[in-house]
């Protein structure tokens, strides 16, 4: 009785505690309001008119303590409250304020409310037991028999039947069916909506300081350091003293560490050597004796033994060539003598391996052919000139010189015999002939297609013909061009003597340019108005530059070091280039300077040709050797390419493919694929194609010159057996 009323007391303590909370925190939900997080379709709805104390025939009082609870939360829907109040399962007064009273006190322990698992089976998959009849073991070790699961269309029938079948879950571990009690429900929605577990909780609780800070001393304090711990304690430093004059008098005595003895292994293997390098030792292994061969066996083949003639002519041999051992043959193991030279070789032997000085030498296997550049297969550079098409016959001497129209549809050619001929590519006929009565050395055609006018030299002089190969038009233009008046001689600055005549040859109807000594080569300027002349002498005018539209002639260069070889004029630029026998140097016309100097290495230059870029120059030289430089790389050959024997005579470029060739003495004729890329980080790449062979050896001369064709990969060649080729892809 005292108990019940005791209780009783405590009961309308809490109810009047939870109304007071409540009216503070200002709650007024009513208790039929929806939650905002459920739509009016969720099962929630149910669980309202299910769980609703209303609905299950208890008495007046009850139904005032369920709302006096459920207005103790602070911010709950009263929905929430109504799923989670304990009064739904029809209990007395006395269990509700008991209830009350502990949801009122501190939240317990979550582990003990937990219910242990029926299926002891441990941490095992289930995948295990898929094919069994059972998924574990209860606490009792029996086994847990699998339950026949609905399928789809029951499952449906029996939650459409089921007002509380959206509460139930499927427990796989256990193999049952859960369904949810109305506060673990509570507790899911609070945690969805991102609170506490449990509605007794304040996450926001004030801190209680458990600790008395007034009228209590700190450990720490802002004091000064006293000055004692800056000075050395006198106490300290004479019990240092004392360790010290111990240590020194020998009272005190320290064990050694003790030292390894420095030994190796005399044949050790490498694995020493390592360790022997610490000591300034290095472990060279021992040379091995050679193995034992079949010659060296009791019975060897027949082909190991020497006959009595082979034996005899060891004696012949010098001695380090003669063979140490002769193989002998004998009937059997017993019979075979004792070696006579056994001691004396094992002490030998013994003698290498002691005193013998040996030295480590690391050889590097490397296989030749990596070494090898990779160049591009020669299938992937074509078209270039590789077959002899056609032969153009009509010369009775060497013919020295040769030279392709810019149109592409003529040749010219000079030979020993005095004639200069002018051939049709295509038909190798010759359609032209003029007897100058003397050896040309060198022809040149104009390189504008609209005057096909000829330069050549002939001994002293130049002659300026008129091929007739024009059209009317163009051919009085010609006519008015090659028109010379009889002029005063013009004299040099500190010369007497004029350097070149310009004077009128009615004879082929041209004219004639007199110098003063023999002229070697001719080149025109891409313009077609200037050409220049070499005179191969040591005076001041030796490079001569002309101008045809004013029949005149001037002399820019005063000093020249070495005797000049060739001259040619830059394809773009106004860039000229000397060639002497060791150098060739590069000239600006329009600034009148020097630019650069290119340091051949050679012994004497023969021929020099341009790149149609302008930047890479090759040389060629009478020693055999060819140079390529590339001017904005070095002012020393980027690459020399020995390929010739003999003497070369020419080099030249092609205009539009990426391919250059040399002709030599030798009779041959070589084809390059000489690409220049514009990035200029990248080297010009050159690979060597072809060998054209054909001509005859003539007076120990071979191919005299050779030049491309100007819009075909065909190269001609002219030779010193009066031949002209003509070599097509």
């Amino acid at each position: 009785m005292g108990k019940s009323k005791k209780s009783s007391q405590e009961a309308d303590e809490l109810s009047k505690e939870i109304s007071r909370d409540s009216t503070a925190n200002g709650s007024t939900e009513g208790i039929n309001e929806k939650d905002d997080r459920f739509q009016p379709s969720d099962p929630v709805d149910s669980l309202e008119d299910e769980g609703s104390p209303y609905d299950s025939g208890e008495d007046d009082q009850d139904a005032s303590d369920y709302k006096s609870h459920s207005s103790a939360e602070e911010g709950d829907s009263s929905e929430d409250e109504v799923r989670g109040s304990p009064y739904d399962s029809g209990e007395d007064d006395q269990d509700a304020s008991d209830y009350k009273s502990q949801n009122s006190a501190v939240e317990s322990d979550s582990s003990e409310d937990e219910v242990p698992s029926r299926n002891t089976v441990g941490d095992v998959p289930l995948e295990w037991y898929k094919e069994e009849e059972h998924i574990g073991y209860d606490i009792t070790g029996k086994k847990i028999k699998k339950q026949a699961r609905k399928d789809r269309i029951e499952s449906f029938l029996a939650g459409v039947d089921d007002a509380k079948n959206w509460r139930k879950i499927y427990d796989e571990y256990n193999d049952e069916e859960v369904e949810l009690t109305k506060e673990e429900v509570k507790m899911i929605h609070r945690m969805l909506r991102g609170k506490t577990p449990h509605a007794g909780v304040d996450p926001y609780a004030p801190y209680v300081d458990w600790f008395e800070w007034e009228d209590k001393g700190h450990p720490l304090s802002n004091a000064p350091e006293p000055k004692r711990r800056f000075i050395p304690s006198k106490w300290e430093q004479k019990k240092v003293v004392r360790y010290i004059r111990a240590i020194r008098k020998g009272f005190i005595k320290f064990d050694k560490p003790k030292e390894e003895p420095r030994v190796y292994l005399l044949w050790g293997d490498d694995s020493t050597a390592t360790e022997n390098k610490r000591h300034g030792l290095s472990y060279i292994p021992a040379p091995k004796p050679k193995l034992a061969g079949h010659e060296e066996s009791y019975n060897p083949s027949v082909e190991f033994i020497p006959t009595q003639e082979e034996i005899n002519s060891y004696q012949l041999m010098f001695e380090e060539d003669r063979p140490k051992f002769i193989p002998r043959r004998f009937e059997s193991l017993r019979s075979v003598p004792a070696y006579e030279n056994a001691l004396k070789e094992n002490f030998d032997r013994c003698l290498d391996l002691y005193l013998c000085p040996r030295t480590r030498k690391k050889r590097i296997n490397i296989d030749p052919e990596t070494l090898k550049p990779k160049l591009p297969s020669r299938k992937d550079l074509r078209p270039y000139p590789s077959t002899c098409y056609l032969e153009y016959i009509g010369h009775t001497g060497p013919v020295k010189t040769i030279s392709i129209d810019i149109s592409g549809q003529w040749m010219a050619s000079g030979s020993s015999d005095g004639t200069v001929r002018v051939w049709e590519i295509e038909t190798s006929r010759c359609i032209k002939v003029w007897d100058v009565g003397e050896a040309v050395n060198h022809i040149a055609w104009n390189p504008l297609p609209e005057l096909p006018i000829l330069s050549i030299s002939v001994g002293y002089d130049v002659l300026i013909l008129d091929t007739g190969l024009a059209n009317a038009e163009n051919q009085a233009r010609i006519k008015e061009l090659l028109h010379v008046e009889e002029s005063p001689l013009e004299e040099d600055e500190g010369n007497t003597t004029p350097a070149v005549r310009w004077i009128r040859d009615d004879k082929y109807d041209a004219i004639r340019l007199k110098h003063l000594k023999a002229v070697t080569t001719i080149d025109w300027h891409r313009k077609g108005d200037y050409f220049t002349t070499v005179v191969p002498s040591g005076d001041t005018r030796a490079i001569l530059i002309h101008q045809l539209s004013k029949k005149h002639t001037q002399n820019p260069f005063k000093k020249l070091h070495g005797l000049p070889v060739s001259a040619v004029f830059h394809p773009t630029r106004s860039i000229f280039f000397i060639s002497t026998k060791t150098h060739v140097r590069v000239y600006d016309l329009l600034k009148q300077k020097l630019v650069k100097k290119l340091e051949t290495g050679l012994r004497e230059v023969s021929s020099i040709s341009i790149h149609p870029g302008g930047d890479n120059v090759i040389v060629g030289s009478k020693e055999g050797k060819m140079c390529w430089f590339d001017m904005d790389l070095s002012s020393k050959p980027y690459r020399t390419l020995k390929t010739h024997p003999k003497d070369i005579t020419n080099v030249t470029f092609h205009r539009l493919y990426p391919l250059f060739a040399s002709s030599s003495e030798d009779c041959t004729a070589y084809v390059f694929h000489g690409m220049v890329y514009s990035d200029l980080n990248q080297n010009p790449l050159i690979v060597p194609l072809e060998i054209l062979r054909g001509h005859n050896s003539s007076n120990g001369r071979g191919v005299l010159d050779c030049k491309f064709h100007p819009r075909q990969p065909w190269l001609f060649t002219a030779g010193a057996d009066s031949v002209i080729k003509l070599y097509c892809h």
